[in-house]
């Protein structure tokens, strides 16, 4: 009589199971052209084998994601090189003390790449910007304190691009409140790892802009865009046209600190010279304040 078998058995050979066996029984690998394909770095890492790792860089985190519950998301941006306040300050003191400071990064997870060093300036300018370190924190806070014990479905969390600055401040926030988040970092030449506030089973690596900015839209119920550099307005304005062009669903898109936003762009001179509509500056709105930008999404949604 045959043994009972269980019908969610695997049929095929689990390949992973195969390469442990030949690891623990001290084999040597196999010459390239007999190594298992996917087992090759070689082959995958060739110019001809880019289609199927773009789709690997696509599954890997949708399905990390899924399998952690993680359904809707609520994606902050910012600038990488703002800092806390205390850590702001203490280098804006050194810099007047000594003329130049050495602790800023070289480059980060945001694509803005600088010099190492800070001047008196610089230095001044990060302790002006440090209250938006903070207030990226306390509304990543705000995000998992509404999220606590609810269904997974109905619960938001929020996403960054993984690593310091304004993420760092959204991811600790969220992190601090007891909270799940998300870091979708992108590996550069020079950079920092990520963030020390993402939870780990959440903290994913992309090597294409492109598939990250994909994985960014295809969970977010809402945007919410502190000041940046280069790598910021390049991430708003991909969501911006996206919601334009009905590519992709309408979101809320919040902009914060409306001084800085208005100062860096003049809108209205775009729809004078007609090369936007009136409508479109519906696309977005302005917040000052953590509590301002969670009642626009909430508003939105009815929450």
């Amino acid at each position: 009589m045959s043994s009972t078998r269980n019908i969610h058995d695997r049929r095929l050979a689990d390949a992973w199971a195969t390469l442990k066996a030949h690891s623990d029984e001290g084999l040597p690998l196999d010459p390239d052209a007999n190594r298992l394909a996917f087992a090759d770095p070689e082959f995958l890492l060739r110019r001809d084998t880019r289609g199927i790792r773009i789709q690997l860089e696509l599954l890997k985190p949708d399905l990390e994601q899924a399998e952690n519950g993680i359904e809707n998301t609520i994606v902050v941006f910012g600038s990488a090189r703002f800092r806390d306040p205390e850590t702001a300050n203490a280098l804006a003191q050194q810099a007047a003390a000594a003329g130049v400071v050495t602790q800023q990064p070289k480059a980060d997870a945001g694509g803005e790449t600088g010099p190492s060093p800070i001047d008196a300036r610089r230095a001044q300018a990060l302790a002006r910007n440090a209250h938006y370190y903070e207030k990226a924190r306390a509304f990543g806070r705000i995000v998992a304190e509404y999220s606590a014990g609810k269904e997974a479905r109905d619960k938001l969390f929020v996403c960054t691009g993984g690593g310091p600055g304004i993420m760092e401040a959204a991811n600790r926030g969220a992190h601090e409140a007891g909270g799940t988040s998300v870091g979708l970092s992108i590996a550069l030449p020079m950079e920092e790892a990520a963030n020390k506030y993402v939870t780990p089973a959440l903290s994913f690596k992309f090597h294409y802009f492109a598939l990250r900015k994909m994985h960014f839209m295809m969970r977010a119920k809402a945007l919410v865009a502190f000041p940046g550099g280069f790598g910021t307005l390049d991430e708003l304005f991909e969501v911006i046209t996206l919601v334009q062009t009905r590519k992709a669903r309408q979101v809320p898109i919040v902009l914060f600190g409306s001084d800085y936003w208005k100062r860096l762009i003049n809108f209205d001179m775009l729809v004078d010279e007609g090369v936007i509509s009136a409508a479109d500056l519906d696309l977005f709105q302005f917040a000052d304040d953590p509590e301002t930008a969670w009642e626009i999404i909430k508003t939105f949604y009815r929450l």
